[in-house]
């Protein structure tokens, strides 16, 4: 079964919905679609975010999703890239970014790159 390491930012970003204008309500509006597709497919997820956790978004898992923040003055893309290469299995690992210098660090570590743009369809769909 595949496990999902998610860029959170470059999903958000992926669709021009005005996310934008409330970044705090996109990042939960966002732990909440990957907990459910989570939920209804058995996978495993883990979803990282650049900057601190929103208010309104308690800490802790969130319905079988791990939900990391990188914190101020970290970077998302270094906390995945992190995680890839510590990985004990990397060939299960999807990891879910547009981002190219991301995709060839992971990729290196031997996880797979899934584009945000397929993955939030799919989460659509």
């Amino acid at each position: 079964m595949a496990r999902w390491l998610v860029d959170g930012m470059n999903v958000i970003g992926s669709r021009p919905d005005g996310w934008w204008r409330n970044r705090d309500a996109a990042v939960v509006a966002l732990v909440k679609r990957l907990a459910d597709c989570a939920n209804s497919s058995g996978e495993e997820v883990t979803v990282v975010f650049d900057g601190d956790r929103p208010a309104d978004l308690a800490p802790g898992p969130h319905d079988g999703i791990t939900v990391v923040f990188a914190g101020r003055g970290a970077s998302a893309d270094d906390e995945i890239a992190r995680r890839a290469a510590a990985d004990p299995d990397p060939g299960s690992l999807r990891v879910v970014t547009s981002d190219d210098a991301l995709a060839a660090r992971v990729r290196a570590a031997g996880a797979s790159v899934v584009g945000s743009g397929s993955f939030r369809r799919r989460l659509d769909g």
